[in-house]
C-alpha cells in the first residue's frame, strides 16, 4: 500500500470514512432521537454533520500541512505543544475504548443470538463477545490494504441489508408518526448524532493511504461524510415512521440500552423484517468496529512508537482491544451509555475543540491561505470551540440530571 506505485483509491478511502461513521451509533439513533420526532432529528442532523464535517477537513488542513504522515499525538505535540500532546492522548485514549465497549456490547449479543439461532445452543454474551474481540484483532492486525478489502465486502453486505429493509419497512410507515414532534426532547440526541459522524480518527490514515493529495482527500472527506447522512435520514424515515412516538417504546429502549433493530423486533409481526434487521445490525456495527479499531491501532503505535510489526504489532491490537472487552464483561449493557459519553465527552474534545486549536496555531505560524482547506477566519474557529463547549456541558446536564 505505501509504495510509489499504488495510489490508493478515492473509492475505497470514502467506504473507509462512510464505514467508520455508519456503524453501532446508527442503531442508537432512532432510540434516542424518537421521543423528539422526525422534524427535530432532521435538523439536527444537518447541523452535526456540517460541524464533524468541518472539523475532520480542519484536522485533514493540519494533517497535510505538517507532511501527511503523522497521527493524531504527533499533530497536537508540534502544533499545541507537550500539553496538547497529553490531552490529545488521555481523551484518544477515552473516546475509544467507550466505542470499543458499545462495539464489543452490541456486536457480542448479535453473535451469542445468531449462535443461538443456527445451532439451537446458548451462547453466553462473554463468548460473543471474545468472538468479536479475536475476529477483528486478526484483521486488524493484517493491516489497512486488508481491511480496506473486507470493508468493501462488509459495505456491500451493509446496503443489501438497507435497502432490503427498507422495502420491507416503507408499506407500514406512517404519516401520523412523522408528522409527530416535541422539541422538548431534541437535545437529547445530539452526543450519539456527533458519534455517528466520527470519522476523523481515520484522517492520519487516509491521509497515507492517498499519499497526502489533498483534492482526492477533500472529496473523500465530502463524500464521505454525506453518504452516512443521507443513509441516517432514511433511516430515522423508516423507524420513526414505524414506532409510535406516542407510548413507551422509546424511552423503554433508551432506558434498558436496547438498539433500533432490537425495537423493531419487539413490534414487528414480519418474520423477514426481523431477520433483515440483525442482518444490517450486523454489517452497521463490523464496518465500523473494524475501521475504528484500524485507526485506534495507528494512534497506539503513534503514541507509544512501538513499530507495527510482529510482537509489537500484537501488543498493540491487544492494547486496543483487550481493555474494552474486559471492561465489557464487568459492565455489560452499556451500550447506549459509552455512546453518549463517547460523543458528547469524547468526541467534542478530541474532534472539536482540539481541532480547531491545532489549525488556529497552524495559520498563526504559517499564513498562507492556499493551504488552507476550510475558508474562514479566527469566528468560524470560535464557533467551532463554542458548538463542541456546548454539547459537552449539554452532555454533563444529562449525566448529572440537572436535564432530562
Amino acid at each position: 500500500m505505501t509504495s510509489p506505485q499504488y495510489r490508493g483509491s478515492v473509492f475505497g478511502g470514502t467506504l473507509l470514512v462512510a464505514g467508520s461513521c455508519i456503524g453501532a451509533g446508527m442503531l442508537a439513533l432512532p432510540i434516542l432521537t424518537g421521543l423528539a420526532g422526525f422534524t427535530p432529528s432532521l435538523l439536527l442532523f444537518l447541523i452535526c454533520w456540517l460541524f464533524m464535517m468541518t472539523t475532520g477537513l480542519l484536522l485533514l488542513e493540519v494533517n497535510i500541512w505538517l507532511g501527511g504522515k503523522v497521527g493524531l499525538v504527533t499533530m497536537a505535540g508540534r502544533t499545541l505543544g507537550k500539553r496538547g500532546k497529553v490531552v490529545t492522548w488521555l481523551t484518544f485514549l477515552f473516546l475509544f475504548y467507550c466505542l470499543n465497549v458499545a462495539y464489543i456490547d452490541a456486536g457480542g449479543r448479535l453473535v451469542a443470538d445468531f449462535f443461538s439461532s443456527l445451532t439451537g445452543n446458548h451462547l453466553p454474551l462473554w463468548g460473543g463477545e471474545l468472538v468479536v474481540v479475536l475476529f477483528f484483532g486478526a484483521v486488524v492486525y493484517l493491516g489497512t490494504a486488508v481491511v480496506d478489502g473486507i470493508n468493501r465486502i462488509l459495505v456491500i453486505g451493509l446496503a443489501a441489508a438497507y435497502f432490503s429493509l427498507i422495502a420491507l419497512g416503507t408499506p407500514h410507515l406512517s404519516s401520523h408518526y412523522l408528522a409527530y414532534h416535541n422539541w422538548h426532547f431534541a437535545l437529547a440526541g445530539i452526543p450519539i448524532i456527533i458519534t455517528s459522524f466520527g470519522f476523523h480518527n481515520m484522517i492520519p490514515s487516509l491521509a497515507q493511504y492517498l499519499h497526502a493529495e489533498k483534492r482526492r482527500l477533500i472529496a473523500v472527506v465530502a463524500i464521505g461524510s454525506i453518504i452516512p447522512l443521507v443513509i441516517y435520514i432514511v433511516w430515522e424515515l423508516l423507524i420513526l415512521g414505524i414506532v409510535p412516538p406516542e407510548g413507551p417504546l422509546f424511552a423503554t429502549a433508551a432506558s434498558e440500552g436496547l438498539s433500533a433493530t432490537e425495537l423493531l423486533r419487539t413490534i414487528s409481526k414480519n418474520g423477514w423484517v426481523t431477520t433483515v434487521a440483525e442482518y444490517f445490525a450486523f454489517f452497521a456495527i463490523t464496518t465500523s468496529f473494524l475501521t475504528q479499531s484500524l485507526s485506534f491501532v495507528g494512534f497506539l503505535a503513534d503514541g507509544t512508537k512501538i513499530k507495527r510489526k510482529g510482537m509489537g504489532h500484537v501488543f498493540l491490537c491487544l492494547l486496543a482491544l483487550a481493555p474494552g472487552f474486559i471492561f465489557t464483561l464487568s459492565y455489560p449493557n452499556l451500550f447506549l451509555t459509552a455512546l453518549g459519553f463517547a460523543g458528547g465527552f469524547g468526541a467534542m474534545i478530541l474532534f472539536g475543540i482540539i481541532p480547531a486549536l491545532m489549525v488556529w496555531k497552524k495559520r498563526k505560524a504559517e499564513n498562507d491561505k492556499k493551504s488552507r482547506i476550510v475558508p474562514g477566519g479566527p469566528l468560524l474557529l470560535i464557533a467551532v470551540v463554542v458548538f463542541a463547549a456546548f454539547v459537552f456541558l449539554l452532555q454533563l446536564g444529562y449525566l448529572l440530571g440537572w436535564l432530562q
